[in-house]
C-alpha cells in the first residue's frame, strides 16, 4: 500500500490522463464509473482528510476465516476497494475504466450502480462459500480459507462476463484469440499461470457471480429492486439537498408578491363576466388597467381609487373620456406618488 502521502511511480498520472482523455471523447459521461475510480484511488492515496477515517489495509483484508469467525462485514465489503501497490491499482482501474464506460453507457447509471453493487456482494459471497466448502469437503484450509486478498479484480471478472455475454466477437487474451464469451475463463487460467500469488478463488468467484447475475436477470424480468431503492434514495437525497434552495426561492417569491409589490398593466386573469378575478388577489384600475393587489384601495400606477375616484376626489378619467391618460402622465403620477413617501 502507498501509505500516507501516496508515493507514486508515475502510473497514477498516466491513469488520470487516460481517464480524462477517454471521458473527453464521450458524449455521455458515466458518473458511476468515475466515482468508483476516484474512490479506489483516494483510498489508496489516503490523503490527510481521509487518513483518520479510513481503516488500514490490515483491518480490511478479505480473509474467510476472520470474516466467518468474527462476522466481520467490514472485510467483506471494503476489501475490494483496497490495493497493495500502485501497479495493482493502476491495472485494475484501467480495466474498470474500459469495462465501466461500455456498460454504463449502455444502461441508466442507476442500473449500472445497482449491478456493480450486486456483483460485488455476489462475488465476495461466492468466494467465501467456495473457501468454506473446500475446508469442509476436503479439509483444504490453505491457501484459500486462510488467505488474505484485496482488490477490485473479482468485480472486474464479473463485469467482464456481463459485458461479453451477448458478444459474437473475439478477444485477444495475452496473445490468444478466443471467443469473447469465454475470455474471462481464459484470463482466469492465464493470470494464475503468469502471475503467482493472485487470488484464484476471488477471480473464480467473480466469474460465477457474473453468470449468476445474468441468470437472475433472465429469470426475473421485472425491475431490479436494488435499482429501485437506489433511485428512490437518490431522489430523496436530491430533495434534502434542494430543500434550502426551495425555501429561499419561496421566500423570494413571497417578497415579490407582498401588498406593496408590483401589479401588471393590460389583460390579466378574468372571470366569466370579463372582469379581473379578485379571487386571484388583483383588481384592475378602471383608468389605466393596471392590476393592483386586492388589499390596495388606490391604484399604484395612477392613484385612482378602486371605486373610480382619484386621489383628488375628482371623477375618474374613465367617467370623462374613453381614452386612457398618456403613458407620460401615468409615469408622472406614479413618480409624484411614490416620491412623496
Amino acid at each position: 500500500m502507498a501509505g500516507r502521502g501516496g508515493r507514486t511511480r508515475g502510473l497514477l498520472p498516466w491513469l488520470a490522463w487516460e481517464a480524462v482523455s477517454q471521458y473527453y471523447r464521450l458524449d455521455r459521461k458515466p458518473p458511476v464509473t468515475a466515482g468508483l475510480i476516484a474512490a479506489n484511488t483516494l483510498i489508496y492515496l489516503r490523503p490527510d482528510f481521509l487518513d483518520s477515517i479510513l481503516p488500514s489495509i490490515d483491518q480490511v483484508w478479505f480473509n474467510p476465516h476472520l470474516i466467518l469467525k468474527y462476522k466481520d462485514l467490514k472485510r467483506f465489503f471494503l476489501s475490494p476497494f483496497y490495493h497493495i501497490g500502485e501497479p495493482h491499482l493502476f491495472y485494475n482501474m484501467l480495466s474498470l475504466l474500459w469495462k465501466g464506460i461500455q456498460l454504463e453507457t449502455s444502461m441508466p447509471s442507476i442500473e449500472f450502480a445497482s449491478m456493480v453493487a450486486e456483483l460485488l456482494a455476489m462475488s465476495q459471497g461466492i468466494t467465501l462459500l467456495l473457501s468454506k466448502s473446500l475446508l469442509l469437503l476436503f479439509d483444504y484450509e490453505k491457501p484459500y480459507y486462510s488467505e488474505y486478498a484485496v482488490g477490485f479484480s473479482g468485480v472486474l471478472f464479473a463485469m467482464k462476463v456481463v459485458l461479453n455475454s451477448q458478444s459474437e466477437n473475439y478477444s485477444n487474451v495475452y496473445g490468444i484469440i478466443i471467443p469473447s464469451r469465454y475470455a474471462a475463463w481464459a484470463e482466469l487460467i492465464l493470470i494464475q499461470m503468469l502471475v503467482p500469488g493472485v487470488s484464484f478463488l476471488g477471480h473464480l468467484g467473480g466469474i460465477l457471480a457474473g453468470i449468476l447475475y445474468l441468470h437472475l436477470k433472465r429469470t426475473f424480468s421485472g425491475p431490479d429492486p436494488l435499482a429501485v431503492f437506489i433511485r428512490g434514495l437518490s431522489r430523496g437525497l436530491t430533495g434534502i439537498v434542494s430543500w434550502p434552495m426551495r425555501v429561499v426561492k419561496d421566500l423570494f417569491q413571497w417578497r415579490r408578491h407582498r401588498i406593496s409589490g408590483r401589479g401588471r398593466v393590460g389583460r390579466g386573469s378574468e372571470n366569466r363576466r370579463g372582469m379581473p378575478d379578485q379571487s386571484l388577489g388583483v383588481w384592475r384600475c378602471p383608468d389605466c388597467t393596471y392590476e393592483n393587489h386586492v388589499l390596495l384601495s388606490i391604484c399604484e400606477m395612477c392613484g385612482t381609487s378602486r371605486s373610480g375616484v382619484g386621489l383628488d376626489s375628482r371623477p375618474s378619467l374613465s367617467h370623462l373620456s374613453r381614452d386612457h391618460p398618456p403613458l407620460d402622465e401615468l409615469r408622472r403620477r406614479r413618480i409624484e406618488r411614490f416620491g412623496s413617501q
